[in-house]
């Protein structure tokens, strides 16, 4: 999953970066409202936290402007505020959610799962499943017909990205886009050694396949007993 933040304040800003890659999401850092509006128009984020105090352009203005473009971005407003009127401004903005500082990093987490959910229409909110695969979004346990799968944090946000699109082939720049940040060099044959790495923890020993490959186009998970390799 892809986050935008949009923070000015160095440490804050290193305080989230740091507990949500370790929570294995990929995240594009903005350090002024200007570069973080400029961020969000150009790319597909699965949600954003933007603060309100910004350099060079306010988060309001920031959020206004992503809802008059259209972009649907599921977006947490950051402040120092924490008044009602500074929380109805900033719902009026636009925002999804308004997290007043100072605030734990585990309910910051826990807003930005909460919107990404609602934001994909996952019906159940806590789990992900295909077959006997199963997700545990909270405590991020993952089994396979009951047997407990370890992954990294990127194998894990992988897993999530093509459980939530099963069905569906997701390219190769798809994956890029929603896994790693945009410091990513698409030359590299990192995707597909995750992808290889990924199926070698969740399909080995078992008979039927959940990841496959369709050549020349991406990847897809679904339930088949049909290799498309």
């Amino acid at each position: 999953m892809l986050v935008l933040l949009v923070e000015d304040d160095v440490k804050i800003a290193s305080f989230i970066l740091k507990g949500l890659k370790a929570a294995g999401y990929a995240v594009d850092l903005a350090p002024d409202g200007e570069e973080g509006l400029n961020l969000a128009l150009s790319r597909p984020y699965d949600a954003a936290i933007i603060d309100i105090m910004l350099p060079r352009r306010d988060g309001l203005s920031v959020i206004a402007a992503l809802r008059a473009k259209k972009v649907n971005t599921p977006v947490i407003i950051l402040s120092a505020k924490s008044s009602v009127d500074d929380r109805v401004r900033g719902l009026q903005a636009g925002g999804d959610d308004y997290l007043p500082k100072p605030f734990a990093f585990s309910e910051l987490l826990a807003r930005v799962q909460a919107l990404i959910r609602r934001a994909s229409g996952a019906s159940d909110p806590t789990r992900l499943a295909l077959a006997d695969l199963a997700v545990d979004l909270l405590t991020r346990e993952v089994t396979r017909g009951g047997k407990r799968i370890s992954l990294q944090p990127l194998e894990f946000s992988l897993l999530e990205y093509l459980l939530r699109n099963a069905g569906r082939i997701v390219s190769k720049t798809m994956i890029m886009e929603h896994v790693w940040d945009y410091n990513f060099d698409p030359q590299t044959n990192v995707v597909e050694a995750r992808v290889s790495r990924l199926r070698d923890k969740i399909d080995r020993g078992f008979d039927r396949k959940l990841i496959h490959t369709v050549r020349g186009v991406g990847y897809v998970l679904r339930d088949s007993r049909t290799s498309m390799e």
